[in-house]
C-alpha cells in the first residue's frame, strides 16, 4: 500500500505594519525650521497623540495617516528656538480610505487620495499638495510647507 503526502505552504509574507506615512517638505526662504517643531494629531474621541517631537533644523517629516477618519486634523507647534515663544496652526487633512490588498491572507493597507487641504497662518505661510495619493511608496512628496521667515 503507498500513501501519499500532500502538504501546502505559502511563501506569502504579511507586511508587519500596514500603516502609510504622509510626507511634508519644508520649502521657500525656510527650507529648513530652526524652531523646535511638534506635529500633534488632534483627536475627537481620545486624547491628543504626538506624531512628531521637538524636530530641530527640520527639512522634512512624515506622519501616519489615519486609516478611518475622512479628515486628519494636526497641530503643528513651532517654540522659536532663541525667545522661546509659541505658535500654533492646524492643518486639516481630507482624504478617503481606500483598502490596498497585497494578498488575500494579509490584511489590507488603507491608501488615501487627498481631497483637499485647509491650514491656518500664524507660522504657516502657506501649503501645498504636491502628490494626492498617499500610499506606502516612502519616496513621494506629498505636501510643501512654507514657514513664515522669522523676523529676527
Amino acid at each position: 500500500m503507498c500513501m501519499t503526502a500532500i502538504t501546502a505552504c505559502t511563501s506569502i509574507e504579511c507586511p508587519l505594519n500596514n500603516s502609510v506615512y504622509a510626507t511634508f517638505v519644508l520649502k521657500g526662504e525656510t527650507d529648513t525650521l530652526a524652531d523646535t517643531l511638534t506635529v500633534y494629531a488632534m483627536r475627537r474621541s481620545a486624547s491628543d497623540t504626538i506624531l512628531y517631537n521637538r524636530g530641530v533644523n527640520t527639512t522634512s517629516f512624515s506622519i501616519p495617516v489615519s486609516y478611518a477618519q475622512e479628515e486628519d486634523l494636526l497641530l503643528i507647534e513651532t517654540i522659536d528656538t532663541m525667545t522661546k515663544s509659541v505658535t500654533l496652526d492646524t492643518i486639516a487633512i481630507k482624504k478617503t480610505n481606500d483598502p490596498h490588498f497585497e494578498a488575500v491572507d494579509c490584511n489590507p493597507a488603507i491608501f488615501h487620495t487627498v481631497l483637499g487641504i485647509t491650514t491656518t497662518y500664524n507660522a504657516i505661510d502657506s501649503l501645498v499638495i504636491n502628490d494626492y495619493i498617499i500610499d506606502n511608496n516612502e519616496t513621494k512628496e506629498h505636501f510643501y510647507i512654507y514657514f513664515t521667515p522669522r523676523s529676527h
